[in-house]
């Protein structure tokens, strides 16, 4: 019963449900949707989990970043541009190495790509952490910024290029699962593992609940916020490659657009909060893969495209208002019945006995 309850308690357990839901709907619509099969052609396996899973990699990573600088209070409204950023200089530099070895142009391009996001992630700290702008404010003009540099480097054209090894990366798969979310996969566990094995998952949770008792602490608020916002310009920018490597062009207007709020979204359904403070890394993953089947099951049921907003946010308000302590406790006391007996007060403080003599002898 006590694992029920913390379950119940637990925010990113909702999130749970609702992928359960959205994959029985549209297994009622068509009884066939999570089967799996193997496409003769490649020889690879393929089905609509399968899709579900290579879909969410890019969230996933855009989510990873966004929860580690929300819960040090701020927001990160770049990460969309990030991807068209990481996406645009792996395009351009890998249509420029054509004729080079494949594996060497694909860690070129990978490396040049996140290289940028890192210092663009670290003009975002810098303006935050020792300027002392708002996060909202800095990371709403990197946004534009951003997009404007992917325009640059593309000469604001859509670019396109052919490498097998970097297509691999979202087409490609490891023991039957989707190469990219394999690769999401193992960066969440090894931040999981550096933020939860050593100080450092405490230090930007203690700046989150309070910067000024933290620094009273011994714990230099700087140097940290800088450091979340390099780790989400990077993690944008890997989003941005598993995204562009799935159709190998980059979009300059459409790649990344408005993923902020997916991201932004799935680290809330997480259970990470939006004041700061405590952060959940499986609560951002799960919340990633909800988003990504929230996003799959939109296209199947073949909703228009202008009632898909509000089918999303129908969806997501569920969720939240699940998650909520306010609204179980009022659920549950609706729930009992009028003659459940309630329990008694205790009995009132009489005036206290005189104390005889002898007893204080």
């Amino acid at each position: 019963m006590n694992r029920v309850k913390i379950a119940l308690r637990t925010p990113w357990f909702w999130a749970i449900v609702g992928i359960a839901v959205l994959l029985v709907i549209n297994s009622i619509k068509n009884p066939a949707y999570l089967a799996i099969s193997v496409n003769p052609t490649t020889g690879m396996l393929t089905g609509n989990v399968l899709d579900i899973l290579r879909v969410s990699a890019p969230i996933i990573m855009i989510a990873l970043g966004m929860t580690f600088v929300i819960a040090t209070g701020g927001i990160d409204l770049s990460v969309g541009s990030m991807m068209a950023v990481g996406g645009a200089v792996a395009m351009q530099t890998l249509s420029g190495l054509e004729a080079s070895s494949p594996v060497g142009a694909m860690l070129t391009a990978i490396g040049l790509a996140i290289a940028l996001a890192i210092v663009l992630g670290a003009i975002n700290g810098f303006l935050v952490a020792v300027v002392g702008l708002q996060p909202f404010i800095t990371t709403l003009i990197m946004m534009l910024a951003a997009r404007g540099i992917a325009r640059v480097i593309t000469s604001g054209q859509n670019t396109d290029a052919t490498n097998e090894p970097f297509r691999l990366l979202a087409n490609g798969q490891i023991l039957g699962i989707p190469t990219s979310f394999v690769l999401a996969i193992g960066i969440v566990t090894l931040i999981a593992v550096m933020m939860r094995r050593t100080a450092l998952g405490l230090m930007i949770e203690s700046i989150g609940i309070n910067p000024h008792a933290s620094r009273l602490a011994g714990i230099r608020p700087r140097p940290i916020l800088i450091g979340v916002y390099i780790l989400s310009g990077a993690l944008a920018a890997v989003g941005g490659l598993f995204s562009v490597s799935e159709v190998m062009t980059v979009s300059v207007g459409g790649t990344g657009n408005l993923m902020e709020l997916d991201a932004i979204l799935a680290v809330v359904i997480g259970g990470t909060s939006l004041a700061g403070g405590k952060f959940s890394i499986v609560g951002s993953t799960v919340g990633a893969l909800l988003i990504a089947t929230l996003n799959k099951t939109v296209l199947f049921l073949g909703i228009p495209a202008a009632a898909t907003p509000a089918f999303k946010a129908l969806v997501i308000i569920v969720l939240v208002l699940l998650q909520s302590e306010r609204v179980r406790s009022w659920a549950l006391g609706r729930a009992k019945s009028p003659g459940t007996p309630s329990t008694p007060a205790p009995p009132a403080a009489g005036p206290a006995a005189p104390v005889s003599k002898e007893a204080v002898a």
